[in-house]
């Protein structure tokens, strides 16, 4: 190829990119320019701002301005609030399926034990998404049947706008108390067990439901036709990719498990070339299980059935912390169509003219509810699961599974420096940085998970006032979690703090965990001597 002909070509390039930009930008500018035209007509009706009003109570929401979303937490007033923030140009609503005593009070700095004391429940919300609407449509049967079987009626389905379905069970159907913890408070566990438990069973359901013919026409349409399985339960494992990448520069490496979609283009954090590919072979995951093919390689093989919410691209939308959907009677930006509210029995005619903004009619997302009716079924969902899904335990893993922290003989109180005795009598400020201390202290040190737990507990009792229970647990977790890390260096830290009082050892040390190394030593090295 000639000079001329490369620039040529180059050219070509650089303005088709050009002309596909500017087409992007005109298909985003039409979706924008078509939900605009409608939404103050569609938001002004009185019926629809009082339906989104309803179901807002105790919710935290937010809006969303076509391609942002608004601030959070949030809550609305007035059912008049709805079309004010339409007039600042908000196109949708979302909100939580928590419920909570005050949204407002909602913190990103609060602890796991603080979100149980404001939050007052939570709706069971099933999120389901698929690529073709048929199969979300089949898929929400499904789950509807399962839930009717376990003897619930208080459910109301929505669509979600687009191409899924939201199914909503209120809280109340649930038990007040689960083996002495309250209900509200086993947020996101609970749910997330009892999605798994429906996922499996609609799975069966779906198998008795789905047409012949809608089903040859997604097997045509996808590669997904079969599976590796998991051997131990019998669910379609998830497929990554393993992959070894190297920098050549650096001559450094790591291993990832990335998903066989996502970006593969990793660069060296050290000098931001990007890394070669050096290997890369398939990785089964069986989530249930919590199993892959790396460790137990015998644990899979390939399936001769289909799984149809593989096969049809089926996912249940994993339940979390503070997670919004969208609101009933919400539009929805790609398509400009309603959340609506669909009669269960008249579910398989859905369509989606019937979500039109312009001729729906408001009907109450909450159904009637039947107070406790779902005890049954939260029963057999965490039967299922305690012989399902494995315990997690709190595990260091990844990059820090192999840390080794010192292994120190005979330590004795008498071993620490005079900072750490000082905080270990108790604490009238500064707790929070002492527990900061005392926890990566013991760990550096080798103190085990019983011994360390008991001390640090004995210790808050000696705070004046202690700190809350709730707070040390979340910290200990988060610790557990990660790799140990030395506590901070001497001097200002605990000058600061008001427990520095240095002695003559403390001369020649930079970190308390110095200080008890040399300290432990010396003890066990004397002890020998004398032996």
């Amino acid at each position: 190829m000639t000079k001329d002909s490369k620039e040529s070509s180059t050219l070509d390039k650089a303005n088709q990119e050009k002309e596909e930009d500017c087409f992007m930008q005109n298909e985003i500018s039409h979706k924008e320019e078509r939900i605009r035209k409608i939404t103050s007509l569609y938001y002004s009706r009185k019926d629809i701002q009082e339906a989104i009003f309803k179901f807002s109570k105790n919710r935290e929401i937010s809006p969303r301005y076509f391609d942002g979303f608004g601030k959070r937490p949030d809550s609305f007033q007035y059912p008049g609030d709805i079309f004010s923030l339409v007039k600042k140009g908000a196109t949708s609503f979302h909100c939580s399926e928590e419920l909570w005593e005050d949204p407002l009070e909602i913190t990103t700095e609060m602890t796991p034990e603080k979100y149980n004391e404001l939050r007052i429940g939570w709706d069971l919300l099933i999120d389901i998404d698929c690529p073709w609407i048929e199969g979300s449509k089949y898929a929400a049967i499904a789950l509807v049947n399962v839930l009717k079987k376990h003897n619930i009626s208080s459910i109301s389905v929505k669509f979600s706008g687009s191409k899924g379905f939201h199914i909503l069970v209120p809280f109340e159907v649930f038990p007040k108390e689960i083996a002495g913890e309250e209900t509200k408070n086993l947020f996101p566990e609970l749910p997330r067990k009892l999605v798994a438990y429906l996922r499996f069973q609609a799975g069966k359901e779906l198998e008795k439901i789905i047409p012949e013919e809608f089903l040859k026409s997604v097997l045509k349409n996808t590669s997904v036709k079969r599976g590796i399985k998991c051997n131990n339960c019998g669910e379609i494992a998830r497929e990554y990719e393993f992959i070894e990448f190297f920098c050549p520069n650096c001559r450094i490496g790591e291993q990832k498990k990335v998903d066989p979609l996502s970006d593969k283009n990793l660069k060296c954090p050290h000098c931001k070339r990007q890394y070669i590919i050096k290997n890369s072979f398939p990785l089964y995951v069986c989530e249930k299980c919590n199993i892959n093919s790396i460790k137990n390689k015998d644990s899979f093989s390939r399936s001769e059935k289909a799984d149809l919410f593989e096969v049809m691209g089926l996912d249940l939308v994993l339940v979390s912390p503070r997670h919004l959907f969208r609101m009933p009677y919400s539009l929805h930006e790609k398509t400009a169509l309603a959340s609506t509210i669909v009669d269960i029995e008249k579910l398989e005619n859905f369509d989606l003219t019937d979500a039109d903004p312009m001729k729906i009619q408001v009907k109450d997302f909450m159904p009637k509810v039947n107070v406790g009716e779902g005890k049954e079924f939260v029963t057999s969902a965490l039967d299922w699961c305690s012989m399902n899904i494995p315990v997690e335990e709190n595990k260091i893993t990844g990059k820090y599974a192999d840390f080794k922290p010192l292994l120190l003989k005979n330590i004795e109180e008498k071993d620490f420096p005079p900072c750490v005795k000082k905080i270990l009598n108790g604490l009238g400020d500064g707790k929070k940085r002492g527990l900061f201390v005392l926890i990566n202290l013991f760990r550096s040190i080798g103190m085990n998970k019983e011994d360390m737990e008991s001390k640090i507990y004995s210790w808050n009792q000696k705070n004046t006032p202690p700190l809350k229970k709730g707070y040390v647990d979340s910290q200990l977790q988060w610790m557990y979690k990660r790799k140990p890390i030395m506590p901070p260096n001497c001097k200002e830290f605990y000058s600061n703090l008001g427990v520095c009082l240095p002695d003559y050892s403390c001369s020649s040390i930079k970190n308390p965990v110095n200080y008890v190394v040399k300290k432990n030593f010396s003890k066990n090295n004397s002890s020998s001597k004398k032996k």
